[in-house]
């Protein structure tokens, strides 16, 4: 069998078939027998070894949830068998630190590690770090081969290692939602952009260079210690700073994991025959240093091409619209030179604010900038607070993946805004009915064309790095600033601004635009389910 097949394993239900691949004599037959508890046999297939890397594969017909069932493949005199095998759904976990940070690390984690037990039916596995030049068939190497979850040995191994807690809490909300068996596959490594994650045809989609030159030596390499056990904050990109001071061009300096397509290469290529139920995303912060304004697209063209590949890979049993579900990014910094942050948000809606969206179908976001932590002992930039981003991402699962129309999976969005120039206010009606948490925030900002260059000014503090609501008016010589816009009322609906004297065209308005736009489930805006209104611009 392929390296990520062996015993606890989870194979993806109907209405999929489970692929399943291995190696083999050339030429030889494999027969697979899927047999119950009993030793019944349920179903027999066959395949041939073939080459040029001597390897078999079939897809079994669709299974009912549930189990426990061997899975033997006979070749020959040879045999090998895999045990206690569930049909279940199939998660795939992906990303960098955020992703990466483990059960022991989050809040409540000795809770959650005790609660590990009442879970016999969530089966994890982890791909170990590796990076390739070229695409790998298989995986290198492996952390933690499929295992029934316990607390100390494979949730809480350590630090930024396995478990994924994001995917841990996510696959165990599903399986308590849906009662059927949850295999949960992480692949994650910290401080990696998504060019890494990519295949040569995203970049090549996206305007960006495929190579950066090919290096001599072997192939493959573990490139270890990018993100592994360390307490510093930035331990989510340790050479894009490097990179990107030393060079107009960063990736001529990119190395190890963060070199295009290598993790795409060594970590997601070999995983393409899988059958899928969905993906869970948590990718960006070291994208905020590195082709920020690109995330437009890499990010919707990624998700497209992982679609295409694990849909291809799978002999079509992944659906080709597979679900695809990510974290909005949260908070670093109080105080920050610049807004990459809150572009990166906004790109990571292809610039359209909410999802799903005609450029992101089937797609679901967490917004997670409301559950900043700036006591981290893991660093300010990885927030301990997963449980809410599961719920959310659960919320997301359940409506985009499972089809559940009766819940509510996103904050407030704006749809209209209609100016009252004589009063000099500005009305913004919402999707949803909105709960005002904040009464003081000052979190939109507007942006209005003027002719007097003297009205031009900064109204408000931008305390302490907080986002205020602004209004730019801007000359017609030159742009300027966004100005605060002050909240003047909050109905149920809708939200109404002082436009601070800016009374004429209205070019721009947008909402909590900061790289730490409030404090700890603390913005102005959510809806009754306690979701918050994601930012816009």
């Amino acid at each position: 069998f392929a390296s990520y097949y062996g015993d606890h394993m989870v194979l993806q239900q109907k209405p999929s078939g489970a692929v399943v691949w291995g190696h083999g004599e050339l030429g030889a037959m494999v027969t697979l027998t899927l047999s119950g508890a009993s030793g019944l046999v349920i179903m027999e297939k066959t395949a041939q070894v073939k080459g040029p890397s001597g390897t078999w594969t079939t897809v079994l017909d669709p299974m009912d949830r549930g189990g426990p069932y061997a899975l033997t493949a006979e070749q020959g005199l040879e045999n090998v068998t895999l045990r206690d095998i569930y049909f279940g759904d199939v998660w795939l976990c992906s990303g960098q630190s955020n992703m990466a940070m483990t059960v022991l690390q989050v809040a409540n984690a000795s809770q959650e590690l005790t609660a590990a037990a009442r879970y016999p039916y969530v089966r994890v596995f982890a791909a170990a770090p590796a990076c390739s030049n070229v695409e790998l068939e298989d995986l290198e190497q492996i952390d933690l081969p499929w295992s029934i979850p316990t607390a100390a040995e494979n949730l809480g191994h350590g630090n930024f290692t396995y478990f994924s807690a994001v995917c841990w809490l996510l696959g165990r909300s599903l399986y308590e939602a849906l009662g059927t068996p949850i295999g949960l596959v992480e692949v994650a490594w910290g401080g990696t952009p998504i060019e890494a994650w990519s295949s040569r045809r995203v970049l090549k989609a996206c305007g960006l260079p495929e190579d950066t030159g090919r290096r001599e030596g072997p192939q493959i390499s573990f490139c270890h210690g990018a993100c592994f056990n360390l307490k510093a904050a930035l331990c989510f990109v340790p050479s894009l700073n490097l990179a990107l001071s030393s060079s107009t061009s960063p990736h001529q300096h990119l190395s190890g994991p963060q070199t295009p397509s290598v993790l795409w290469n060594a970590m997601i290529h070999p995983l393409l025959n899988m059958s899928l139920r969905g993906v869970a995303w948590y990718q960006g912060e070291a994208n905020t240093l590195l082709n920020t304004d690109q995330y437009n697209c890499t990010f919707p063209a990624l998700i497209a091409d992982w679609r295409w590949a694990f849909h291809t890979g799978s002999a079509g049993q992944t659906e080709p619209l597979l679900p695809f579900g990510f974290v909005q990014l949260s908070t670093y910094r109080h105080e920050s030179a610049d807004d990459s942050f809150a572009r990166l948000r906004w790109h990571q809606t292809a610039d359209l604010g909410v999802v799903p969206n005609a450029r992101m179908p089937s797609t679901f976001m967490a917004v997670a900038m409301d559950l900043g932590d700036e006591h981290s002992p893991y660093g300010s930039i990885h927030p301990r607070d997963k449980q809410n981003v599961a719920h959310r991402l659960l919320l997301g699962a359940m409506t985009v993946a499972y089809g559940d129309k009766g819940l509510m999976f996103q904050g407030p969005f704006p749809t209209r805004a209609v100016l009252e120039v004589t009063r000099g206010l500005l009305n913004v009606t919402y999707s949803q009915e909105l709960i005002w948490r904040q009464k003081d925030a000052q979190a939109f900002e507007v942006r209005s064309g003027i002719s007097s260059p003297k009205s031009c000014r900064r109204e408000g503090s931008t305390d302490g790095g907080f986002s205020p609501s602004q209004v730019c008016c801007s000359s017609q010589a030159s742009p300027c600033q966004w100005l605060v816009a002050p909240v003047v009322a909050v109905g149920s609906h809708t939200v109404t601004l002082a436009l601070s004297g800016c009374r004429t065209l209205v070019l721009g308005l947008r909402y909590a635009w900061a790289e730490w736009p409030c404090e700890y489930l603390a913005c102005p805006l959510y809806n009754s389910q306690g979701l918050p209104a994601p930012p816009f611009l």
